[in-house]
């Protein structure tokens, strides 16, 4: 199953619009040694589930024809450093990439994503791409939140399931879409540290059918 659902993830963030394929990358936890990643270069529209790569937490190849995603490294560290995800979506949505071009952060200043990133969304220090440093500033700026902006470049979302790391792309994409509004109708109000900390720590443990 694990196959079709990162396949499906892959399919959607192409119909949103949160990347033009096959720029971006998604992947999957598979056990506490391993993860699935969409391979490098290949339409989502296109891709099967065979294309899917496996790839080791000690970087070696399990299982797979092609080569992962270029971004490989971006995804084994942050499943080395976070035991906690699952799921790792990394898009290059307009709105957020705009923050990232800009290298400011994203505020957390509506409450679905103080709620599900843990704040405001940091932007990691500028490596170039697939490289073993940008993979270390995005661990670095990530932190323990659930996304982090990689300088003129786009979004990681992290999650403990594959719903949820779509479901911080989307949140992030739209809470840049409304803070940029915010700032045409005047000065964004920022929520308070302690209000964003209550929120997060209600929608970790006490939101949804749980």
């Amino acid at each position: 199953m694990s196959r079709e659902e990162l396949l499906a993830a892959a399919r959607e963030v192409v119909l949103e619009g949160l990347v033009v394929s096959p720029w971006g990358n998604l992947s999957l936890r598979t056990g506490d040694t391993s993860f699935l990643i969409t391979p490098s270069g290949v339409d989502y529209k296109t891709m099967n589930l065979e294309d899917l790569v496996e790839v080791g937490l000690d970087g070696s190849i399990k299982q797979g024809k092609l080569k992962p995603s270029s971004e490989y490294q971006l995804h084994l560290e942050i499943y080395k450093a976070r035991r906690d995800i699952r799921a790792i979506v990394h898009t290059h949505s307009p709105y957020a990439s705009a923050f990232a071009v800009a290298r400011k952060r994203l505020p957390a200043v509506i409450e679905d994503l103080a709620q599900i990133v843990g704040g405001d969304v940091e932007v990691a220090e500028y490596a170039l791409p697939g490289t073993e440093m940008l993979a270390r500033n995005a661990v670095i700026a990530l932190g323990n939140k659930f996304a982090v902006l990689l300088a003129n470049h786009g979004v990681v979302g992290v999650g403990r399931n594959m719903e949820e790391a779509l479901r911080v792309v989307r949140v992030v994409e739209k809470g840049a879409k409304v803070f940029l509004l915010s700032t045409i109708i005047g000065d964004p109000v920022l929520l308070e540290p302690e209000e964003i900390q209550v929120m997060h720590d209600f929608y970790l443990n006490k939101y949804g059918q749980r």
